[in-house]
């Protein structure tokens, strides 16, 4: 897993725009002069902004786990997955997954 927080500006944002292109967003649309008129976010504002969360929040939800007992019980809690997931490919004893 790769720790955003030691990527620099220049890497977060190509991470951004990547990610953001390939939803069909693009942040060249949003203007460089803030707009008091309209409260539209410069494209500058929106990058500090989704740095930030990129390396505060991100980490936090990766790494939370429902408190539950059990792995049959973690397994019910946890965020649902469409099926066949694509996490079940690397599950050790699927079909192509490690061994």
């Amino acid at each position: 897993m790769i720790d955003l927080a030691t990527l620099s500006e220049e890497a977060l944002d190509t991470l951004i725009t990547t990610r953001l292109a390939l939803a069909g967003v693009d942040l060249a649309q949003l203007p460089e002069v803030a707009d008091p008129a309209t409260g539209v976010p410069t494209r500058a504002a929106a990058l500090e902004s989704l740095r930030a969360f990129l390396v505060q929040t991100v980490p936090q939800l990766n790494a939370w786990e429902p408190p539950v007992a059990s792995p049959e019980a973690a397994q019910q809690a946890a965020a649902p997955l469409l099926y066949p997931s694509i996490a079940t490919a690397w599950a050790p004893g699927s079909e192509g997954g490690a061994a």
